[in-house]
């Protein structure tokens, strides 16, 4: 399919995250249409995204000029109008099941009967805002990174009354914008990026609020250690390469220090008194003020990574 005859794609709910899907698939070619509820939202993300365009094109991450990409976004003022025609439509509104259940109601009750319903939650299960409707074997979630736009891995988390048809079909579209979804094979809470990271960050609190270590120490342990690896292997991947005989090797080697290591342990939520430490910490290091600024040079430096691995993939899958 050329870029030309690329079907449209509605984008539903135009904040941070509707404004990076934008961009994804016009890039791959879509002709794009957004709508939003608040009043001028649509047309404020539509600037917006021509700026995140043009930071794309300078990371090299974008082939087209940015004025080319952006020509196939359009703003429209009505849920109907933007899913006229449209084969896939992503949700990305506030993060809470009412809201999402009177959504997709309403998503179901004008999208064409071939058009995907795909919600960007991060947590809510497809099952609890999307079990009422009529159209439900068309609706699932498809979870994304932020920003999408730059980190292109999407969780894919059917209900158990989502079609398999549609299921593949969502694949292959995010597969062809230049995505790279997963299959979370049956539905859990959190997906699965979100557990993997949530138990990171459990273990990290509590190594921060027993005094093991500092805020900064711990960040630099994961950005100049494991995160270096992370980039490029993910976990199974790295145990393998870390014994000669691989993962069983592994196994036999590491199996009772690791389990000895964490047996016993309990992650208690966060209080009051440690989230305010790590609060301290982290504005020492970087002044609130400073903090759109620092965002900005995240994406600049997740755009770099991105274009360095494309360039370093090449020839080596």
């Amino acid at each position: 399919m050329t870029a030309a005859s690329r079907p449209p794609v509605a984008i539903v709910g135009t904040g941070l995250i509707g404004r990076a899907w934008a961009m994804v698939f016009a890039r791959a070619g879509h002709p794009v249409r957004l709508f939003d509820i608040a009043d001028g939202a649509a047309l404020r993300a539509r600037t917006l995204i021509g700026d995140g365009l043009a930071a794309l094109r300078e990371a090299q991450l974008l082939d087209e000029a940015p004025a080319a990409v952006l020509a196939r976004i359009a703003v429209t003022d009505s849920l109907a109008s933007a899913l006229d025609g449209a084969v896939y439509a992503q949700e990305s509104t506030a993060e809470r099941a009412d809201v999402k259940r009177d959504v997709f109601t309403q998503l179901d009750a004008v999208a064409g009967p071939d058009c995907i319903l795909a919600s960007s939650t991060s947590f809510i299960l497809a099952s609890v805002f999307a079990s009422h409707v009529p159209g439900r074997h068309r609706c699932l979630v498809a979870h994304p990174v932020n920003p999408p736009h730059i980190v292109p891995i999407v969780e894919l988390a059917p209900a158990p009354f989502t079609s398999a048809e549609v299921v593949e079909r969502c694949r292959a579209l995010h597969e062809a914008a230049g995505q790279v979804p997963i299959l979370v094979k049956r539905e859990v809470e959190g997906f699965i990026l979100n557990r993997l990271q949530s138990a990171l960050l459990m273990e990290a609190w509590r190594l921060v609020g027993e005094d093991y270590v500092s805020v900064e120490d711990l960040d630099k342990t994961i950005r100049d250690g494991l995160g270096l690896r992370w980039a490029f292997m993910g976990p199974f991947e790295t145990i393998d390469l870390n014994a000669p005989g691989g993962v069983a090797d592994y196994g036999a080697r590491y199996k009772a220090s690791i389990h000895g290591m964490v047996d016993g342990i309990t992650h208690e939520p966060w209080s009051p008194e440690l989230i305010a430490k790590v609060e301290a910490e982290r504005r020492a290091l970087l002044p609130q003020a400073d903090h759109d600024t620092r965002e900005a040079w995240r994406d600049r430096r997740l755009m770099a990574l991105v274009a360095h691995k494309r360039g370093q993939d090449k020839g080596h899958r």
